[in-house]
């Protein structure tokens, strides 16, 4: 099996459809592919409907979910969930205050931009978004356009949009304790994403890490683009020794990335681990 368990649709900062990402995962030869847009399920019912539409014979099944913006100690760090209930009330009002702070920090962040001399605006950004949840990496886009800067990733360093860069804006961040919370409480499977990613800045410690699985972390992602082959042997070493199942994914986002869908897989498993422990939703499979 090939199993792809982190990927975006243009309901947050993907640029794939949530249906375009289906036939990319068919194109892909994948069997199973996760949606995990930026706290929001907006793409889960199309996803949903282009699958069951997929030619007699196709075999593909997607496993909704959504990546949570959290913060510890000062230091951001994504949570995978997945299988959980959308209608859950607590979890759900949770994933709509960070949407609610996303607009307002989105604002703010052009905003430095152009202070910064960039010849970028807000309408320029939402064009990119696409009705999606704006983030960061449209407002990268919107520099490259700009001739700015040459690629997106090129906007994430200090100058420009990292963590503490010149037109960085905080933002509501949940509490990863409570996060766990949440899903587990909406019978969901919460991961931390590429925990060992520093070219993304800060990372948590693996003490923080040990109470994270203490409170109900279920794996962590371990084969990852942002992880070499070092901190995939520390990771794998850290998920044996506190009882955790490891992923591997493409964090995939279409063109706005290069990492191509089912670059990073999950064993089959780690994923037998993730259905066993879900009571909040059931993979979908065409």
């Amino acid at each position: 099996m090939r199993i792809d368990l982190h990927a975006h649709s243009n309901a947050s900062d993907g640029t794939d459809s949530p249906a375009e990402l289906i036939a990319a995962a068919v194109a892909a030869g994948l069997d199973v592919v996760a949606l995990t847009d930026h706290d929001t399920v907006a793409g889960h019912e199309e996803a949903a409907a282009a699958l069951r539409a997929l030619p007699a014979g196709t075999r593909l099944t997607l496993v909704p979910g959504a990546e949570l913006s959290c913060r510890v100690e000062g230091i951001s760090m994504h949570l995978l969930a997945y299988l959980f209930d959308p209608t859950e009330p607590a979890f759900a009002a949770e994933r709509e205050l960070v949407r609610t702070d996303r607009f307002r920090r989105g604002r703010a962040v052009v905003d430095k931009c152009r202070a910064l001399g960039a010849p970028i605006t807000w309408e320029q950004v939402q064009r990119i978004a696409g009705g999606g949840s704006v983030g960061r990496p449209h407002i990268a886009s919107a520099l490259v356009e700009a001739g700015v800067v040459a690629t997106v990733s090129d906007a994430f360093t200090a100058e420009w949009l990292a963590n503490g860069g010149r037109a960085d804006v905080p933002k509501h961040e949940t509490d990863p304790f409570e996060a766990v919370r949440l899903v587990r409480a909406a019978g969901g499977v919460p991961v931390f994403a590429h925990p060992g990613a520093v070219k993304r800045g800060r990372i948590v410690s693996e003490q923080v890490i040990t109470e994270l699985a203490a409170a109900g972390l279920g794996g962590l992602e371990v084969d990852h683009v942002d992880h070499d082959p070092a901190t995939r042997a520390r990771l794998d070493r850290l998920a044996t020794g506190l009882g955790l199942f490891r992923t591997g994914s493409s964090d995939y986002h279409g063109t706005r990335k290069t990492v191509a869908l089912g670059a990073f897989t999950t064993e089959p498993a780690a994923y037998q681990a993730l259905l066993d422990q879900a009571t909040g939703a059931k993979p979908i499979t065409s």
